[in-house]
């Protein structure tokens, strides 16, 4: 029998006596407090990852931005997010459309009802002005706009009533027009077609790159309904200085860097830092006959401020004509219809003077 009392524990040996009974107090109690082990599932972060530096960026922008012309067939797909604080977006039904652009700043868009060729409207912008003749409809939606394409106007309210928050998910036709009216086709432009970048510009931007990842819902084709990656972007922002030397963000563009260096989006910041346009491409492909070009197939314009989405997919990639020349009279649209006309400016003009 030992006798406790003389016996001598040394410290060492009574701290790992301690540590052995935290151990297996541990190991027996402290799982139906804490519970078990357990795995759970995360994004996966999508690899291989591509490294880039500013230079090899400015490369892909200017790839890109090297093509000066297009012209090919489109669907288009119109959303009107003026209910998207409150979680309410109409969905327009998708049209037909044959689109035409030039550098610098030009368009020629005509969008018809699918199947049957019939032109539901017709616009164009010579880089300086738009026109936009609306075909289809009821009278008081047919007519002629004309404006400029850096004024801004108040939207067109054509039938006088308000949007109701109850409004079935595909429109009529009658409210498609109404809202094709609103749509001002140099907001086409640059999203269709990149302007190039120089770091050594004499405007004085410079630009500013960081890293950033995301998680977003997996697009890819293998991919379970519901799934979330995590996909690794690099961000290069084009910072301006003002005259009263404050410097302000101009354009935010976002590679996507899994597997290869592609642009995937381009936001553009007006001199508040309001975000005036989000673009987003996706899916691409070789275009024009040969091949020559790799471009995204499918490009998401959002104007969060005139509260529109629009989705551009072109039907037949190969079919596309890549830098073809066009004269600039192309693009300015004439009534030849004879349609009632709305002069924007003159109607802008007219309201200031009145609340003189």
């Amino acid at each position: 029998m030992l006798d406790f009392s003389r016996a001598t524990i040394s410290p060492v040996r009574l701290l790992f006596i301690s540590l052995l009974i935290l151990g297996l107090v541990s190991a027996t109690g402290c799982s139906s407090l804490l519970g078990t082990h357990k795995r759970v599932q995360v994004p996966q972060l999508l690899t291989p990852l591509q490294e880039a530096n500013k230079r090899q960026l400015f490369n892909e922008i200017n790839r890109l931005a090297a093509v000066r012309s297009i012209h090919g067939k489109v669907d288009i797909q119109f959303e009107d997010t003026s209910f998207a604080e409150t979680g309410i977006a109409d969905k327009y039904r998708q049209a037909d459309g044959t689109v035409t652009l030039q550098r610098p700043g030009m368009i020629y868009l005509i969008i018809q009802v699918p199947f049957i060729a019939k032109d539901i409207a017709q616009m164009t912008s010579d880089g300086e002005t738009f026109r936009v003749a609306v075909l289809q409809g009821d009278e008081k939606y047919r007519r002629f706009v004309k404006g400029t394409n850096s004024a801004v106007y108040e939207k067109l309210d054509l039938d006088g009533a308000k949007t109701s928050e109850k409004r079935k998910k595909t429109m009529s036709e009658k409210e498609t027009v109404s809202a094709l009216s609103n749509l001002r086709p140099q907001h086409l432009t640059d999203a269709l077609m990149l302007p190039s970048v120089s770091p050594a510009a004499a405007d004085k931007a410079s630009y500013s790159l960081s890293e950033f990842f995301q998680e977003e819902a997996d697009s890819r084709v293998q991919a379970k309904k519901g799934n979330r990656i995590v996909r690794g972007y690099y961000l290069l922002e084009e910072l301006m200085t003002q005259a009263d030397g404050e410097t302000r963000l101009q354009q935010r563009f976002w590679f996507d860097r899994v597997s290869t260096i592609r642009l995937a989006r381009l936001q553009s910041f007006d001199d508040h830092g309001s975000l005036i346009t989000d673009v987003s491409y996706f899916d691409e492909k070789p275009f024009g006959e040969t091949g020559q070009m790799k471009l995204p197939s499918r490009v998401e314009i959002t104007r969060p401020h005139d509260h529109y989405k629009l989705s551009i997919t072109y039907q037949a990639p190969p079919s596309v004509e890549i830098d073809r020349e066009y004269r600039p009279e192309a693009f300015v649209l004439e009534n030849r219809w004879q349609l009632p006309e709305l002069d924007l400016d003159a109607r802008h003009n007219k309201k200031a003077t009145a609340n003189q």
